[in-house]
């Protein structure tokens, strides 16, 4: 079945959107919500919780209660950790913290949002992040591998979610190479383990499946290497697997390539595992997918699956996508045209996005702004309305989240209007995007019309002749809705070029 990618748009929401953030976690409770928690952002570790509520489409940051063994209300920042939903619960076991690996257990009531620190026995895990983690049934979780900070891992552990003891599983044959960054998947009976980076670095795309873990099969425990037939994906760490319907998605993650000499390879292709016909496969995109990332998230949302985050070596990212088959509503947004995009295309760091070619033109002052503004120039003084900064409410929590405190609404708005001037594309969030197109209209209408006096009949612009205007293809745009998926790289590069 043939898919696009589709940014999500403004419209698609309500509510408090999560910040940017890599290295978080983000799992579906039931049908109802997916919650996101913890991350890494800028050297900072994260540890809030954002809820989407999928029936109202509508993302809120609930006021969580809870206790700890230390008289904390939740978990303390992390990220890398490993995040489990049964039934209505969130499991939270390790990560990372600035250099230290966790080893504390929690778990969210998300009907009554409290944290509780939980006091497990049994054969208790080390310490460790870029473990892999799944549900058996809905009672048990099993977490495979890791990092401890001395060495990679490849135990098995088992957790009893209603007595709180943890087995460590004894696993007969050859067990897979240590490892961590990788994913791990129930199908079935079966746990799948696919790529993570290994002892000494390498980067693996190896297909593992461990059997034993259902009590009532009376299997012994082992592993067994699967070589599918197919397109594989090439090795990578950082990637998701997500379950959806007859087949399981890999998604992005971080690789390398080169010969003699090692660079960083992010993918965003998208590789199917069909669990019927057991192959690999290419899914069929039919446009450009988002930005090359790994350590994102990607849930699976009825038919749709949300792309979430990441990092791709240089950004973190907060973008918001969708990847929905061809007949969605969602896919309509796309011109009727897109351009066909057979298979998705692995981005190299570093990166840097060419810069965008624009036309300027010479010409008279006023009749090349009516061309490019298309405004109907006739005898009457046109009304210009624009919103000022002091009622863009967006613009101003936008410019209170990336720079802080503003003594006045006038530096609040510069010191975002610098940031943006600073900005790549690929490190714009979804929520920055309204605000910069109205300050993008804001600024062209102060500069090519205030500027130019009260009148703009023909002949009476005050423009110099030798002026160079250029063309602002955004400028008619009445909401954000209306842009297509790559128009973000053109709107900031055009934002920039306006004196």
């Amino acid at each position: 079945m043939l898919h696009h990618w589709v940014r999500a748009s403004p419209s698609d929401f309500s509510g408090t959107l999560p910040q940017a953030r890599s290295g978080h976690s983000a799992v579906n409770i039931g049908k109802s919500k997916v919650v996101v928690f913890g991350g890494l952002v800028d050297k900072r570790f994260l540890a809030d919780i954002t809820v989407f509520d999928i029936e109202n489409r509508l993302w809120f940051r609930p006021d969580c209660s809870g206790s700890g063994s230390e008289g904390q209300v939740g978990p303390s920042p992390r990220a890398f950790h490993i995040a489990i939903a049964i039934d209505c619960h969130m499991f939270i076991f390790g990560g990372r913290s600035s250099g230290k690996r966790l080893g504390d257990f929690w778990v969210l009531d998300t009907d009554i949002w409290q944290w509780s620190e939980l006091t497990s026995f049994g054969d208790l895990p080390s310490p460790r992040d870029f473990a892999a983690a799944s549900a058996i049934g809905n009672r048990k979780i099993v977490m495979y591998g890791g990092w401890d900070g001395k060495k990679w891992l490849s135990d098995v552990f088992i957790l009893d979610t209603i007595s709180l003891e943890w087995t460590e599983l004894s696993v007969s044959g050859a067990p897979p190479p240590p490892r961590c960054g990788h994913t791990v998947t129930m199908v079935e009976k079966r746990l799948l383990v696919y790529g993570g980076r290994g002892g000494g670095g390498p980067i693996m795309g190896d297909l593992w499946a461990l059997k034993g873990l259902i009590e009532e099969e009376n299997e012994t425990p082992g592993w067994t290497q699967l070589k599918l037939p197919g397109q594989a994906p090439s090795p990578r760490c950082g990637h998701t697997v997500t379950s959806g319907g007859h087949y399981l998605l890999l998604f992005g993650g971080h690789g390398t390539g080169g010969w003699l000499s090692r660079y960083d390879v992010y993918h965003n292709d998208c590789v199917v595992l069909d669990r019927v016909s057991v192959q690999w496969k290419r899914l069929s995109i039919n446009n450009e997918p988002p930005i090359a990332r790994a350590y994102h998230s990607l849930t699976c949302i009825g038919s749709r699956y949300l792309l979430f985050g990441g990092f791709d070596g240089k950004a973190t990212y907060g973008d918001l996508w969708w990847l929905v088959p061809e007949e969605d509503p969602i896919a309509k947004r796309l011109s009727s045209s897109p351009r066909n995009i057979n298979q998705s295309k692995d981005v190299y760091i570093p990166y840097d996005r060419p810069p965008v070619q624009e036309s300027e033109i010479k010409a008279s002052g006023i009749s090349e702004l009516r061309k490019r503004l298309q405004i109907d120039v006739s005898s009457s003084t046109p009304k210009i309305s624009v919103m000022e900064e002091s009622e863009d409410t967006e613009l101003l929590e936008v410019a209170l989240q990336v720079i802080g405190s503003a003594s006045t609404t006038e530096q609040a708005a510069q010191a975002l209007r610098e940031h943006w001037r600073k900005s790549t594309s690929r490190s714009i969030t979804l929520k920055e995007i309204s605000p910069l197109l109205r300050d993008y209209q804001r600024l062209i209408t102060r500069h090519y019309l205030v500027n130019a006096g009260s009148s703009l009949q023909l002949g009476k612009s005050t423009f110099p002749e030798s002026e160079t205007y250029r063309f602002y293809r955004f400028y008619h745009i009445k909401n954000v809705s209306q842009l297509r998926m790559d128009d973000v790289v053109d709107l900031l590069a055009e934002y920039k070029q306006i004196p």
